[in-house]
């Protein structure tokens, strides 16, 4: 049953069935966030349970990430063509199915493969809810709040991981850390079909198959590449991966240039606020793994957490974070947004520079500037994914969103790597001349501290964390430079744009209804 295109309702306000269905759209995003860190706390069980080797372990972290990742821009194209409702339904399928299989799990490589499926669905998931958002909210003033809740929930779920998978532990066998997204799946499943309308392009082309693995081999070997170059410093290997994804990157661009059925369509970056969107939300999902990178280690080795406190205590930034996107919101249906970016851009870098004041023992301040930093980077996200999306056509509406989520993943690990990398400088320079493993990172200097005890290990920690937080000002203050340049680039691409323009879309079927 198809709804005929009404031009007088194409800006109408949305009411309690659209919030309802926003409401069911956020669950899934809430997962799948969730489960870039739930795995924190059951590692050591597993391990007990599965002997998984050291590289097994690796993976058995890393291969969901890589898997969403990898596939983000496949499966927002593919959305836009066969229907993101439809492609959201087998999504949570898939993703309810591989939580099972991860839950009982008999051996690391059946373990590492539930999780590839893990990231298969959560990229699915991701720019389908993202992509129905731009849909079900047409007015503007609506669909800005809509998308600031739904960067807050993206936000808080990977802090919120962490400490769910303790709490669960704490009671229940690790599996249990994937069972809890099968009851929230099925009750997707349930709800998507009859609160939610199916939208897709109606002309979409035909699919680009060839350009599937390009984008992937872009794509995975430039994050695996800058997340290993974060951990273990510029090896010629991760500098070969990342050389690798620019190759299959240069040439996954220039197909999309030259094919009229391209899967990223041109017509994209016809709005102006389209590409600048995609740049400035690269730079502060920088800025927000960059900082996270050195505030799990701050918690955990230099003031000597225990990883469910540190877990616990990252959550007291959350309070500031889920006001702050409802706030910028507010503010920039009044005024040029993109001042108000600019405006969380400078409260953002504002956050790092009291990171720079940091000393050994600084937790009240830590957790001021983690607030302030992150308060700042929710509200940019919020309001330039809600003008990227709104200057995108809405047919085009899952493309434009796993472009979005693709250029968070890049952010993410090139703010580890490049941060972490000034970080770990200045901590070797730091401790030149020191044993190995102490000069190599805080947590081998922390081992090597415990392992010789007394007054000695205590004098290997106390410099190590000296060293360490040394490092980290020095990149506090590198991403407040970085933050405070993109608050100037946003004025000047920015200014004048003003509210996106309302959605043109009309659903392609009733909810409930059947397709044809």
């Amino acid at each position: 049953m198809l709804l005929m295109t009404n031009p007088a309702a194409t800006a109408r306000l949305a009411g309690r069935r659209e919030w309802i269905a926003f409401t069911v759209l956020v669950l899934p995003l809430l997962l799948v966030s969730m489960d870039v860190s739930v795995l924190y706390f059951a590692i050591p069980a597993i391990t007990r349970q599965l002997d998984p080797s050291s590289t097994q372990q690796l993976w058995i972290f890393d291969s969901y990430a890589f898997a969403l990742s990898g596939l983000l821009i496949t499966m927002g194209s593919l959305g836009d063509r066969i229907g993101r409702r439809k492609l959201l339904l087998m999504g949570a399928a898939a993703f309810g199915l591989a939580s099972v299989g991860a839950a009982y799990a008999t051996s690391p490589e059946m373990l590492i493969a539930a999780r590839v499926l893990l990231g298969i669905g959560g990229a699915t998931l991701m720019p389908s809810t993202l992509a129905l958002v731009r849909n079900l909210f047409q007015d503007a003033k609506q669909r800005g709040q809509a998308i600031a809740i739904w960067s807050g929930v993206m936000t808080g779920g990977i802090a919120l991981g962490s400490v769910m998978s303790g709490l669960l532990l704490n009671h229940f066998w690790w599996g249990s850390v994937f069972l809890i997204n099968v009851p929230a799946m099925l009750l997707l499943l349930l709800l998507v079909p009859v609160l939610v309308p199916e939208f897709k392009d109606p002309a979409p082309g035909r699919f680009d198959l060839l350009s599937v693995p390009l984008s992937t081999a872009a794509v995975l070997p430039l994050v695996y590449g800058l997340k290993e170059i974060a951990a273990e410093g510029f090896e010629p290997l991760y500098l070969g991966c990342v050389a690798v994804g620019l190759v299959f990157g240069y040439v996954f661009l220039r197909r999309q240039r030259t094919r009229e059925d391209a899967m990223i369509s041109r017509a994209l970056f016809r709005g102006r606020g389209f590409g600048a969107g995609i740049g400035l939300n690269t730079v502060a999902a920088f800025a927000m793994m960059g900082s996270a990178y050195f505030t799990t280690q701050y918690l955990q080795s230099v003031l000597g957490m225990g990883t469910l406190e540190a877990a616990l205590w990252s959550l007291a930034p959350s309070l500031a974070i889920g006001a702050a996107a409802p706030v910028g919101a507010a503010i920039a249906q009044k005024t040029d947004r993109a001042h108000v970016i600019a405006g969380g851009f400078v409260l953002a870098a504002a956050g790092f520079a009291l990171m720079g004041f940091l000393d050994t023992d600084s937790l009240v301040l830590l957790l001021v500037a983690a607030g302030v930093l992150a308060s700042g980077i929710v509200t940019v996200m919020s309001l330039v994914s809600d003008m990227a999306l709104g200057s995108a056509p809405a047919e085009k509406a899952g493309s434009a969103a796993s472009l979005l989520e693709t250029g968070q993943e890049f952010g993410g690990a090139l703010g580890m790597a490049l941060l972490g990398s000034l970080g770990t400088a200045v901590y070797r320079g730091d401790l030149d001349g020191a044993d190995p493993a102490v000069r190599e990172t805080l947590g081998g200097a922390v081992a090597v501290a415990q392992r010789l005890g007394g007054d000695a290990g205590g004098q290997v920690l106390t410099l190590a964390r000296e060293a360490f937080v040394h490092g980290m000002r020095y990149a506090a203050w590198g991403g407040t430079a970085l933050l405070l340049a993109a608050a100037v680039f946003a004025v000047v691409s920015m200014r004048g744009i003003g509210a996106p323009a309302p959605a043109a879309a009309e659903p392609a079927e009733a909810p409930g209804a059947l397709a044809h």
